[in-house]
């Protein structure tokens, strides 16, 4: 029997005598939803954290383990800070991105793109040089090389530092990233794509990234096929943090993303967001990303990509909610409003 543990966040706990907090935030949480599978059965029921310890001593040590994990507070990445949410921009210097594909391609945009989000307060920015839209090629590393080099020579050069993100799959393109300065690879093949990218996270010591996804994105659509898409993407991270720390890669440099838009339909996508405060009990930093995503339009009714904001910051509101420390958007500036605005109303009392 297997149990996966969901910190339920709120702000009241009358006549609760144990109460705990998200690692490094404000997130409080005196009850938690037990999920428990025990071959292909899955069930889940609320319970009070007090009632933990009336539990059998095997079972109780793995809810514990898993609290454990929720409370331990995140370390700093890249120099930043998960005390308080964290915007990362998006600079895709790609011609094919399913919503800005080819603003950014030419060297010249992409860089007035990119100090337009460092003036808007981006925490880091996300710099790709492949789409990873649903029905993409793959690119091969050295058209890859060709559109994201330049672009990272001339940041290196910028006064105002930056985080920088390298948004690839590719060993060869991350080497050579990091070497122009970029603090976080993130793989949104999760892994899968080479068996090179552990040993040089692990050489370079760099952050990572792992996303969830079971296929390339030119086939990912049609290999949407769950049992329970909140467990499954729980068990393949959880399997790749353990691989990445066998291979001597710290879990406090670790953050994961459930992949909305990678291989789920419209009920899998709402369910992981819904659900998301799940990943908390894996011990490492969320991302989330929801930007401009398809699953909007078809709640909305067919917007194109750039009509897509309401939905892109109500889903960025509802991860707040749930603790997500770092949210991947196109829109720097009003997402950034966006969660001032709600952290003000949170906290007047």
């Amino acid at each position: 029997m297997k149990f996966y543990i969901q910190p339920l966040f709120s702000n009241n706990h009358p006549n609760e005598s144990i109460v705990k907090t998200l690692g490094s935030s404000d997130h409080q949480f005196s009850s938690i939803r037990v999920i428990y599978k025990k071959n292909e059965t899955i069930k889940n029921y609320i319970i009070t954290l007090s009632e933990v310890f009336k539990f059998p001593k095997t079972q109780k040590e793995q809810i514990l383990k898993q609290i454990k994990n929720i409370e331990a507070p995140r370390k700093k990445i890249a120099g930043l800070s998960f005390s308080k949410p964290l915007v990362m921009g998006i600079l895709n210097v790609t011609p094919d991105s399913f919503s800005d594909g080819g603003l950014y391609s030419s060297y010249k945009n992409a860089i007035d793109h990119f100090n337009k989000m460092v003036k808007y307060e981006a925490d880091l920015i996300d710099i790709g040089g492949e789409s990873t839209r649903p029905g993409a090629k793959t690119v091969k590393a050295k058209e890859e090389l060709k559109r994201v080099m330049p672009v990272l020579k001339n940041i290196s050069n910028l006064k105002k530092k930056v985080p920088i993100s390298l948004d690839t799959r590719k060993p060869e393109v991350m080497k050579k990233g990091l070497n122009e300065g970029v603090k976080i690879i993130n793989d949104v093949s999760g892994l899968r794509y080479s068996k090179d990218t552990i040993p040089l996270l692990k050489k370079t010591k760099s952050p990572i990234i792992i996303m969830h996804s079971i296929s390339t994105p030119k086939l990912m659509q049609r290999r949407i096929n769950y049992k329970n898409v909140l467990i499954e993407t729980y068990d393949y991270l959880e399997k790749k943090i353990i691989e990445c720390e066998k291979n001597g890669i710290k879990r406090s440099q670790i953050i994961i993303d459930p992949g909305i838009g990678f291989g789920k339909n419209l009920k899998q996508n709402l369910n992981l967001i819904k659900n998301i405060s799940l990943f908390h009990s894996l011990g490492v930093a969320i991302l989330l990303g929801v930007s401009r995503k398809s699953f909007i339009s078809k709640i909305s009714k067919n917007t194109l990509e750039n009509e897509r904001l309401g939905g892109s910051i109500s889903s960025v509101i509802f991860g707040l909610s749930q603790g997500v420390q770092i949210f991947r958007v196109h829109d720097v500036m009003e997402t950034k409003q966006a969660i001032d605005v709600y952290n003000q109303i949170k906290n007047t009392r």
